[in-house]
């Protein structure tokens, strides 16, 4: 049998449960004797040996197998967590994921053994027992995790139950097992019970075979092996096993596979087997309900299950989900061309009772199909949606290992762990916060002496919060620190030759600031692998910008810096206000709209050779969209006496967009454009509008 179907599934739990071990070894760095922490460690280490042994991953196995030893050791109270242990805990985590890694692209785990890690945690084993003992530790750690793991699962009466005693057998298995006692061999009857938060119940059961089908040979199931294929099972499933192994090691072996509740074990009595016809009964009552029990409580079943929300969601292939997203796509622009044919042909027979009804119904069909593309899209949008914590959960680690590198005391506080962004820019959002919070942790806190100087506490404070704003998110990370030193800025910009003299004159603070996003700008006098080798916020940026979303940074000397990235909520379908410059078609995302206004001429200024207009106490530059597009001067039919502007914002930044005529609002399906356009900055994609016309999408952060 493969294990390789399992592989995805054994890269993804593994993940949860090494960020589960990182999060809560932090917990223990904190206090040291939480046993609740301390059972937690030890448990996510023994699932992770169980599972890394079933398939086959020795090393890993190894290196799971003494962490766990250390939890047992703390567990029956032979020695405490200290300092020391953390940071050998902490490589070994770092080594666990490196295993992970190589597994995730070429299927094995490499040859790296990490003796020095597991030396130094025997070492501590030693050092606090006074003897080197493993083998001890191993036994104890095994049992312990039986008993604990059988404590956990619901009810444990029914979880010893010997369900294989109900298997029925035929003349044919009855020879089969007398042959194979006749060579030595056990006869077991095995009844396994998986953990009803378990997902994948099928994915569990074959492991369990995998594990024992080279240490003995399968007889029967029940249910058979194909029901169990199909997860037509409960949460137990009963089997014959004949092999040379005992009964204590079969069991341990079955209880290393992961979200294995409970095994009971014994010989498998057959000699005073039922009649054929008792067999015939008692496999079709199996095939009705595999592998239930009439007096079993179902009631306490269903409860435990009813409340377990992990049962109640699935893990979907993102490129599934993709092909599904295409398909709504599609269907939009379907409904898109509906709704032109509809108001194309409004009215046109308008002295025909029988066309108008036909027109209402036209109409009213037209507006069913819109709300079902609506909810729909929002259906697949929610499926699609992934809380940041996936991304952000890895950095209290992170801060920690900063804090004992650059010796400085900080403190890492998240909020909005559990906002949702789209998948796709999820998976590209880790490296630029990282940076942020390197950047913060480097150069944005002072040192401890400079603070306590300074009379600010000495443990420094970053901040990590996540919100939801309309149709965007907002992430900012921001300090206590020194802030922004914008003299040095202006300082450093005029050496390289940024920016004149004369310029820096008539420039404001947040000027000075904005230069930090220019390519290899930095202020550090050393370059650091903290925060990057000059390659500074100028990636990050055009990283955040080519996820269509924006970068902003606000300083207050001596009180601390922020940097507000605003993200749209989806990358794939949007709303956007139609334009028309020229005579060509464009769409805004309707994210980046502020307002709409109807401006007459004369109230269009000009300041140092530039349009602006006044707008509620702002002064907000006018761009030409023809000019930008470099198109004709489009010829309005008569004289205008005004404008049409469309304000467009990025952060507090606000400009205005004169176009020649408005369109209205429309759900726009992105499409990439590729290398076709050559100004392809000025655009984020294309859409395809109802009448077949293809339309860009305006990039309008390029614009501020």
């Amino acid at each position: 049998m493969d294990t390789s179907q399992y592989l995805e599934l054994f890269i993804d739990e593994t993940k949860e449960h090494l960020q589960s071990l990182n999060e809560h070894i932090l917990e223990l760095e904190k206090d040291p004797e939480n046993a609740d922490t301390i059972n937690e460690i030890f448990r996510a280490a023994h699932t992770l040996k169980g599972m890394a042994g079933t398939m086959g991953f020795a090393r890993m196995q190894r290196l799971t197998h003494d962490l766990e030893n250390v939890f047992q050791e703390i567990r029956n109270g032979n020695m405490k967590a200290n300092a020391k242990l953390v940071d050998i805990l902490f490589r070994g985590l770092d080594a666990l994921e490196s295993y992970l890694e190589v597994i995730s692209t070429t299927g094995g785990e490499g040859t790296e053994d990490n003796e020095d890690i597991i030396n130094d945690l025997n070492e501590v084993i030693a050092e606090e027992k006074g003897t080197g003992g493993s083998a001890d530790a191993e036994k104890a750690a095994d049992k312990e995790a039986s008993s604990q793991t059988a404590e956990n699962a619901a009810g444990s009466a029914p979880l010893r139950e010997r369900k294989y005693e109900r298997i029925p057998v035929s003349e044919y298995e009855i020879n089969s097992m007398n042959k194979a006692k006749e060579e030595g061999q056990n006869i077991f009857g095995i009844t396994v019970y998986i953990q009803e938060s378990c997902i994948l119940k099928a994915a569990r059961a074959f492991l369990v075979f995998k594990t024992m089908e080279s240490r003995g040979e399968l007889i029967k199931s029940l249910p058979t092996v194909e029901q169990i294929e199909d997860e037509e099972f409960e949460f137990d499933f009963s089997w014959i096993l004949a092999t040379k192994e005992s009964k204590e090691t079969v069991k341990q072996l079955i209880m290393n596979v992961s979200e294995i509740a409970d095994v009971s074990i014994g010989e498998f009595q057959y000699d005073s087997q039922i009649t054929p016809e008792e067999v015939k009964e008692t496999e079709e009552e199996g095939k009705k309900k595999p592998a239930a029990e009439p007096s079993e409580p179902k009631k306490a079943v269903q409860t435990a299950s009813k409340g377990k929300v992990a049962s109640r969601s699935v893990r979907v292939d993102i490129d599934k989900l993709d092909v599904l997203m295409n398909l709504v796509s599609e269907l939009i622009i379907a409904k898109n061309a509906l709704v032109s044919v509809s108001s194309g042909g409004e009215g046109t027979d308008a002295g025909s009772g029988v066309n108008e009804g036909q027109n209402q119904a036209f109409h009213e069909n037209i507006e069913y199909l819109e709300r079902v593309t609506t909810n729909l899209h929002e259906s697949v949008m929610k499926v699609r949606m992934v809380p940041i914590e996936s991304v952000v959960n890895r950095f209290p680690r992170m801060i920690r290992d900063l804090n004992r590198k650059l010796g400085k005391k900080m403190e890492l506080y998240m909020s909005g762990e559990d906002t949702e962004l789209d998948r796709t820019v999820i998976d590209e959002l880790g490296d630029p916060l990282m940076h942020l919070l390197r950047n913060s942790a480097d150069h944005g806190l002072e040192s401890n002496a400079e603070r306590v100087r300074l009379g600010k506490p000495e443990v420094g404070s970053i901040f990590l919060d996540a919100y939801q704003d309309g149709n965007n998110v907002t992430i900012e990370v921001r300090d206590d620190g020194a802030g922004i030193d914008t003299e040095k800025v202006k300082r450093k910009a005029l050496e390289r030759g940024t920016i004149t003299e004369q310029q820096a004159e008539t420039m404001s603070d947040k000027d000075f600031i904005d230069l930090l996003f220019r390519p290899s700008f930095s202020t550090a006098d050393q370059i650091s692998d903290i925060s990057g080798r000059g390659v500074g916020l100028d990636v990050v940026k055009t990283k955040i910008e080519s996820l269509g979303g924006s970068i902003e940074a606000k300083s207050v000397k001596g009180e601390g810096s922020t940097f507000a990235i605003q993200l749209p909520l989806t990358l794939a379908i949007i709303q956007a206000l139609m334009v028309e410059v020229g005579k060509e078609k464009y769409a805004i995302p309707l994210g980046n709209v502020d307002t709409i206004e109807d401006v007459l001429i004369n109230e269009i200024k000009l300041v140092q050779s530039k349009e602006v207009i006044h707008l509620r106490g702002s002064v907000i530059p006018i761009i030409r969209m023809n000019e930008i597009l470099e198109m004709e001067d489009y010829e309005k039919s008569g004289e205008t006496e005004s404008e049409i502007i469309v304000v467009v914002k990025k952060g507090d930044q606000r400009i205005g967009l004169a176009v020649d005529k408005l369109l209205g609002q429309q759900e726009t399906v992105i499409k990439s454009i590729g290398h076709h356009i050559t100004n392809a900055k000025l655009f984020s994609g294309a859409t395809i509008l109802g009448d077949g016309e293809v339309a860009l999408i305006l990039d309008t952060n390029t614009l501020i």
